[in-house]
């Protein structure tokens, strides 16, 4: 009798995670204090699978401490678009050391796609999503590639687009969490001062939401707080954190 034919290997392109994941972490951790559910996350199912990406903005130094009081060797991804405030990056260098982080990971724009596609550098003036896209999302996705789920520093009171952001959701097959979603200034301010943690240098001068430097701006008196990102352009997100992108093995359409 011949013998059976052998099974053939699945690869098992499964996401790690789903909408009902989310669903069911957002329903385990309501009402549970932020610190205690980033310590069972990042001590227990989330251990070892998880990277913290802060753009070390005006408000980056809460979560990366709350994050530091757990675990400095949790990864910390920080994507230098080539157009960074040169004070985002002492920022980032004094506020990691400070904090004691051991891993820091710093990702730049693939040159290739900037030599094809934005060769003057000045994308960004035209057609900022485009920008975005090769400056940003394009080398966050490569600096997630190990990873099953990722913190952002986002809060619901921001922006009219991040009202009701919810602590869990998915974004391209990972966990996406939003540890702060439903901080509001007056927490983050007595946090600071709590901590004695060091404000981005930008802040005093009037950058409420610092980014790229030719698209970031003074935000005046009464203003959004994001309304000095992107100002005279229909855009309040880069795209990492809302609408579609290509996968890394489809063409980028601009």
């Amino acid at each position: 009798m011949a013998d059976p034919a052998r099974s053939i290997d699945m690869i098992d392109t499964a996401p790690p995670f789903t909408a009902d994941d989310a669903a069911r972490f957002n329903a385990r951790f309501d009402g549970v204090e932020t610190a205690d559910m980033l310590r069972e996350l990042l001590t227990g199912d989330l251990a070892g699978r998880t990277a913290i990406v802060s753009s070390f903005g005006a408000e980056s130094a809460v979560l990366l401490h709350l994050v530091a009081q757990i675990d400095t060797e949790t990864p910390v991804i920080f994507v230098n678009t080539q157009k960074m405030f040169g004070e985002t990056l002492a920022y980032r260098d004094e506020l990691s050391e400070r904090l004691g982080f051991v891993d820091l990971r710093v990702f730049r724009p693939d040159p290739r796609i900037l030599a094809a596609q934005d060769r003057t550098g000045l994308r960004w003036s035209y057609d900022p999503d485009g920008c975005c896209e090769i400056r940003k999302v394009e080398p966050l996705r490569r600096a997630l590639q190990p990873f099953d789920a990722w913190i952002s520093g986002r809060k619901g009171f921001q922006s009219g687009t991040r009202i009701a952001l919810p602590r869990f959701e998915i974004d391209e097959g990972r966990l996406k969490i939003n540890p702060l979603a439903d901080w509001g200034k007056d927490r983050l301010e007595a946090y600071f001062a709590d901590h004695e943690l060091p404000r981005h240098p930008l802040e005093a001068q009037g950058y409420l939401s610092i980014g790229c430097a030719p698209c970031t701006s003074i935000v005046k008196p009464g203003e959004d707080p994001r309304a000095g990102r992107w100002r005279g352009w229909d855009k309040v997100e880069c795209g990492i954190h809302g609408g579609r992108v290509p996968g890394p093995d489809e063409e980028p359409v601009f």
